[in-house]
């Protein structure tokens, strides 16, 4: 900084002031520092600026999988709270593994971020109490109760969907689960407990949130209805979009009409859901506003780190769209 404001013929302060772009400089100087910090090749060190302030202005995200558009709708939400506040963000993936998912929180808290934000979240309990006594940490799209949650009413959702296919007169259903994914064992239990309560028919296969084995399920239905060892459902609720989008594919790829004999329904509502081509029925999570008010949660932490973890629980809605229709009654 002394080069440069050598350079520009000003103050260290001056050069100080205009690095944080500060309002006070008028803007003869300000071209003039930063005419020569470019002629120098010089930056900020943002290492020794958050020695000083003992604050980084940098959030860490951790994603539990790169490959799930929803969790790129929440990052947007919570890139542009971040930019509005004057924020940076680092991003982490745990390729949905729990060890991964420690490992990245681990990593952030090693370089001082000011706060992070777990987007689908495996990590028990206590692992989250333990890390939120170093930084705030925030859970989006699981409640935890030792940190700050976002949530959509993940029961509530479950019903929604089990409601929907009931309406249409489905009876032999097939859920595809979300095994230890965020919300995920809620989904089931509010479906199941609704279906329970109809008489429906429940048949359910394991998953992850991921395609493959949402690919599987449907596969061996695929091959027991071939074989004769048993119909195929009249409709199939995967427990996110990621999974109904792969189970829409096998069924599609083995000539299965879709709604008219096997109805879809995802959860999430994704940008790939609304597709012209997919047109998956969901159930919409605000996944936007999550970003920012997981964000909005870590800014309330840091700034109060005393106050009792919130969870903030909001609403799903049913979407239907192109995939979910009547029960057939042809391949009975």
């Amino acid at each position: 900084m002394d080069d440069v404001a050598d350079r520009a013929g000003v103050s260290r302060a001056l050069v100080s002031l205009v690095m944080r772009n500060s309002p006070k400089v008028s803007d003869q100087r300000r071209d003039a520092v930063l005419l020569a910090a470019a002629e120098l090749g010089y930056r900020p060190n943002a290492s020794a600026r958050s020695l000083a302030q003992q604050q980084t202005k940098t959030i860490g995200v951790v994603l539990n999988d790169l490959h799930n558009t929803f969790f790129a709708d929440v990052v947007d939400g919570i890139h542009d709270a971040a930019v509005e506040a004057g924020y940076r963000l680092l991003l982490g993936t745990a390729w949905r593994q729990d060890a991964d998912e420690q490992w990245a929180v681990e990593q952030f808290l090693e370089y001082r971020v000011d706060g992070v934000v777990v987007l689908g979240p495996r990590m028990d309990d206590e692992l989250f109490e333990t890390m939120g006594r170093a930084a705030p940490i925030v859970s989006i799209g699981r409640r935890v109760d030792a940190v700050d949650s976002v949530v959509n009413d993940d029961k509530a959702g479950g019903d929604l969907v089990a409601s929907h296919l009931l309406d249409l007169g489905h009876r032999r259903i097939v859920h595809i689960d979300g095994g230890t994914g965020g919300g995920a064992k809620q989904r089931k239990a509010g479906f199941a407990a609704a279906l329970e309560r109809s008489g429906a028919e429940l048949r359910v296969f394991p998953g992850d949130y991921s395609e493959g084995p949402a690919a599987v399920a449907v596969d061996q239905l695929l091959r027991e209805a071939s074989n004769g060892l048993a119909p195929l459902p009249t409709a199939i609720f995967a427990a996110n979009d990621l999974s109904a989008i792969a189970a829409l594919d096998r069924l599609k790829t083995a000539g299965v009409d879709v709604p008219g004999h096997v109805s879809v329904v995802g959860y999430d509502d994704t940008s790939m859901a609304a597709l012209s081509y997919i047109q998956l029925s969901t159930i919409n999570q605000p996944r936007y506003e999550m970003g920012k008010l997981g964000f909005a949660s870590v800014l309330a932490r840091i700034a109060t780190p005393k106050l009792e973890p919130v969870a903030h629980v909001l609403e799903p809605q049913l979407v239907a769209r192109g995939t979910s229709g009547p029960a057939s009654t042809q391949l009975d």
